[in-house]
């Protein structure tokens, strides 16, 4: 029979969380109910910009690293491993949960894309996790756990979402084979899909309120689900509770995803 851990589960746990731009962030309650559970944590900022609104939410969470983490930028996802390698010597957890798209090609038709704007939001919201999974993986030699966010919109038709409904499926395809390579070394992978959440990533969708509006009133449980909800969800599947699970995409999101 497995030992389960007592109290904390994540206690002494190295976690990587790449994502948070404000309080309202995914990332941010995903990290909260990270720390929660006794993880020490790691935290990424996109920019100078976004750091007065990021460092606050790091000093509230006793962040033991803080470091800029521009996917698009070469170098600056390498940068922050180096710093976990420097400062833990290995890693427990990372999550990804960033996505971009031109807006022109994130408001207009998927058919009328262009290869640049398709390139650009497949980059930063799908093979940035690859590369990341590529960077984590000498650091996790006792195992670990990556996550990344996907949306209903991978799988199902949403209106207005667009170029990122290919570039999520994507993700989550790759989730799969990440799961399948690195199984062996006892590295497991998943995606974690929640329902519409009012944040600064989502604003960019057209009509986004509706979305919501609509998400709420077909939802089984009839209302939203909110950035802890995805956080307690996330840090589960860190969790030794979770050790047989991988490749799996997870719904957060009030049952809205069984809904014809």
């Amino acid at each position: 029979m497995i030992e389960l851990p007592a109290g904390r589960p994540l206690e002494g746990q190295k976690v990587l969380v790449i994502g948070i731009a404000n309080e309202h962030s995914i990332a941010f309650g995903c990290a909260r109910a990270f720390r929660r559970l006794g993880a020490d944590l790691a935290i990424t900022y996109l920019n100078e910009k976004a750091k007065p609104y990021v460092e606050p939410l790091a000093r509230e969470l006793e962040a033991g690293i803080l470091a800029p983490c521009d996917v698009s930028v070469p170098g600056q996802l390498e940068a922050v491993f180096d710093t976990v390698r420097q400062t833990w010597g290995r890693l427990d957890v990372a999550l990804h949960s960033i996505a971009f798209a031109p807006k022109a090609d994130l408001q207009g038709r998927l058919v009328d894309s262009s290869a640049e704007g398709f390139a650009v939001a497949m980059d930063v919201s799908c093979h940035s996790f690859i590369r990341m999974a590529r960077l984590a993986e000498p650091l996790m030699a006792d195992g670990g756990t990556l996550l990344a966010m996907s949306y209903l919109g991978a799988v199902r038709v949403v209106p207005n979402y667009n170029l990122m409904g290919p570039v999520k499926a994507a993700l989550e395809s790759s989730v799969r084979y990440l799961a399948h390579e690195l199984g062996p070394r006892q590295i497991r992978v998943h995606a974690v899909s929640p329902g519409p959440l009012k944040t600064r990533a989502a604003s960019g969708i057209k009509d986004f309120d509706h979305l919501l509006a609509e998400a709420a009133e077909k939802a089984p449980v009839g209302e939203l689900v909110d950035i802890d909800d995805v956080g307690v969800t996330t840090a589960y599947l860190a969790t030794p509770y979770a050790r047989r699970l991988t490749g799996t995409t997870v719904y957060v999101d009030g049952g809205l995803s069984i809904m014809a």
